[in-house]
């Protein structure tokens, strides 16, 4: 490491009290830095230091703003590494109880429900005291609603049938709208001297209704890089489980595997089931799915993980393989959120890809028309 790289990491590590000798820190690494002071200041606190010069702790606890904690859980997630990000959290919650602020019933009624604040609530439910669970219940409920109203159209849309170009329809909406027949209808009526045609006769083509008698499984890592995934996962397996001929399956795994099938109508339910972090054995899983498999032809499996297998590979290639070899579709999602920001593991997805197996990042709405074209 050169020199200006071990500067670097000694004054992260060392903090604020390092400022007169090593400098201080601006961009990203002034953020890394006041994310590891806002947590790691405490311990300076309870020996009875404080910041250079001034004379008093510049944090000021936990009660300077109750609030604060929340932004930070954020803002340290973006900016470490899962494992790193993971110890911090740990630290936290066990270490400096940060989680006295998810029990008091005034913090919540003032929080602003987003999808950043349902990743923290999903983190703490398990620790959350038993008198608040009905309100952290509420504002987890009321962030998956919003999700889901967003989503649903977008899928429905999808799903919606086939366009057929030969057939007219009575319904005049802007998804059956057929510009082409649209336009050689009324090339008759193109006016000179305003140089644009003048449409007075808008061509909608029909859909094809179709029979959808399709499976669905999803197979989703539980670890806590995959938390934005999760919750858009859980939210499409709804709206998919409500959608005529098409049955869903949901396994969650990361060391251990649990099976959320019969909590699909719920996507609380299944999100309440994840308990982010841990090992991760993709092949375990992948193998469990298997069962769900009864009619290849007509099976989708699709895989939501970091691909960071935590066992030997080699069970979860023969599993892909015998999926492949039966003719189930497979597709490997690296991450499904609004952002479709691919991450690339660089040793098992490309082998997976060799193997048949179609491996993305998507947004919710592209795996709605993805899968809408597999299934015609």
């Amino acid at each position: 490491m050169d020199s200006d790289g071990a500067k670097r990491r000694w004054r992260l590590a060392l903090g604020r009290y390092a400022e007169n000798r090593l400098g201080g820190c601006s961009g990203r690494d002034g953020r890394m830095d006041r994310a590891l002071d806002y947590l790691y200041g405490r311990e300076y606190q309870r020996r009875g230091l404080h910041s250079p010069g001034d004379g008093k702790d510049r944090r000021g606890g936990l009660d300077a703003t109750r609030m604060e904690a929340l932004t930070w859980l954020g803002e340290a997630r973006k900016l470490f590494s899962e494992p790193v990000f993971e110890v911090m959290q740990t630290h936290a919650l066990d270490r400096y109880n940060i989680t006295e602020l998810l029990n008091d019933p005034k913090t919540l009624d003032e929080l602003e429900p987003n999808p950043e604040l349902l990743k923290t609530l999903l983190t703490f439910h398990g620790r959350a005291d038993p008198k608040v669970r009905d309100k952290l219940r509420q504002i987890a409920d009321e962030v998956i609603r919003d999700i889901m109203r967003r989503l649903k159209s977008e899928v429905l849309r999808a799903f919606s049938g086939r366009k057929n170009p030969f057939k007219r329809s009575p319904l005049h909406s802007a998804a059956n709208f057929d510009w082409r027949q649209t336009l050689r209808r009324n090339l008759k009526n193109y006016d000179r001297d305003r140089r644009r045609i003048i449409a007075d006769d808008l061509r909608f083509v029909a859909r094809e209704k179709r029979r959808l008698p399709w499976k669905i499984i999803l197979c989703m890592d539980q670890s806590g890089s995959m938390s934005d995934s999760l919750i858009h996962s859980a939210v499409m397996a709804a709206i998919l489980t409500g959608l005529p001929g098409i049955k869903v399956a949901i396994v969650l795994f990361d060391t251990s595997i649990v099976d959320v099938t019969d909590k699909l109508a719920d996507p609380l339910d299944t999100l309440l089931s994840v308990t982010l972090g841990g090992g991760t054995d993709i092949g375990r899983a992948v193998e469990y799915c298997e069962r769900y498999v009864d009619n290849p032809n007509r099976t989708v499996f699709i895989l939501l993980t970091d691909f960071e297998e935590g066992a030997g590979p080699r069970r979860l290639y023969q599993a892909v393989a015998r999926m492949a070899a039966a003719r189930v579709r497979l597709l490997g999602l690296t991450a499904l959120d609004d952002s479709g920001m691919a991450y690339h593991e660089t040793t098992i997805s490309p082998r997976l890809a060799q193997m048949g197996m179609q491996i993305a990042a998507m947004t919710p709405d592209k795996l709605a028309q993805w899968l809408a074209g597999v299934m015609r």
